[in-house]
């Protein structure tokens, strides 16, 4: 079999929410190969990952160091953590391992602007030295940021004179079940909380990522990207089951990130998430992704995700399984693109279109 339709090996790291989904969904794939799983949690290490994922055995066993990654040859890496792990990164992409990753990456920006490399380096400056130095790729997508985006890119090329363009997530954020995720972005803190606006920008700001690789897209140099948020208190206690939000804490937010270019809004991503609908102010979630253009026509658009056929959204779990699913085939649909792109970080403007495009079930 040639380089170029042999199965591409696969070591993924982590099997949480979103890494359990993808095992689920490698199956399918036959120019895929899942070759190895890296997990951090002790209790996982040494078991089959079927059965981590909840499928049954597949007879790979979970390992727990990058050398054991390095030494089985993969083609790619795909790393689904909650958080980056720079050091993982870099180890492997100086093997000559590509990187695709769900976990806060769309440009760099805002790893480099709010996680320095604990050698005092940006962190993207360090990675692209490990990218050179193994002749690997490095590349970070979503669904949002991500897929969202690139959405949004594709809806102006019928549009003259380009006003404005943004892109809109409004979504129930409850099916994502990651309580570090909303501790790190404040959720359940009181809403006068001086340090919550801080927290949500801190942990949500590689949306500012999303303005910026629009931005590049657009041929623009932006000014600056603002960040603007109004916050939503629960008008009493709420209790998700995996997560509590006490009466008075934040439980709904609407999160803009503004790119300006002489003083006029042009680029703009805009959260609006709903992890309860008991807040005050609350928003209409339409529970989509929708993209509107000003120009010269003016576009409206929305990406509605709906569940295969007999899936019951009333199960939580399954809710989740869908906003999992829609986070990380992304990720696997662009792989043999980033393992074809030449070395360094790559960002979506720099993938050829059948990146972006799903697999057929045959």
């Amino acid at each position: 079999m040639s380089p170029s339709t042999r199965p591409i090996r696969i070591f993924q790291v982590a099997t949480g929410n979103v890494g359990s989904e993808m095992i689920k969904r490698l199956g399918p794939h036959p120019d895929l190969e899942l070759v190895g799983v890296h997990c951090y949690t002790p209790d996982k290490i040494g078991k089959d990952v079927g059965e981590l994922a909840g499928i049954g055995p597949l007879g790979i066993t979970a390992t727990g160091t990058v050398e054991e990654i390095i030494a089985a040859r993969p083609d790619v890496v795909t790393f689904h953590g909650v958080f980056p792990d720079e050091d993982l990164y870099v180890q492997v992409l100086e093997a000559g391992i590509n990187v695709v990753t769900t976990a806060d990456w769309i440009t760099g920006f805002h790893r480099d602007t709010n996680h320095p490399h604990p050698s005092g380096r940006r962190t993207s400056e360090v990675l692209q030295e490990a990218c050179l130095k193994g002749g690997s790729t490095f590349y970070g997508t979503g669904m949002n940021p991500g897929v969202n985006q690139i959405i949004g890119i594709a809806c102006t090329a019928d549009v003259a004179d380009i006003e404005n363009v943004t892109t809109i997530e409004s979504v129930d954020v409850s099916c994502h079940h990651s309580a570090d995720t909303w501790r790190e972005v404040g959720y359940g803190r009181p809403v006068d909380d001086p340090e919550l606006p801080g927290m949500l920008r801190k942990y949500t700001e590689v949306f500012a990522d999303a303005v910026y690789l629009k931005a590049e897209a657009f041929g623009l140099e932006l000014d600056e990207v603002v960040f603007e948020a109004e916050l939503g208190a629960c008008t009493k206690d709420v209790d998700l089951g995996w997560y509590q939000l006490p009466k008075g804490s934040l439980g709904g937010s609407y999160v803009k990130y503004v790119g300006m270019l002489d003083g006029v809004a042009r680029v703009e991503t805009h959260l609006e998430w709903q992890m309860t609908p008991h807040t005050d102010p609350s928003w209409d979630i339409k529970g989509c992704y929708i993209t509107q253009v000003k120009g010269d026509p003016f576009i409206y658009n929305k990406h509605m995700v709906f569940p295969a056929a007999g899936v019951d959204l009333s199960d939580p779990s399954q809710f989740a399984s869908l906003g999992m699913t829609v986070t990380g085939m992304p990720a696997l649909h662009a792989i043999r693109s980033v393992v074809a792109a030449p070395p360094g970080i790559v960002t979506s403007n720099d993938l050829p279109l059948r990146a972006f495009a799903g697999r057929f079930k045959l």
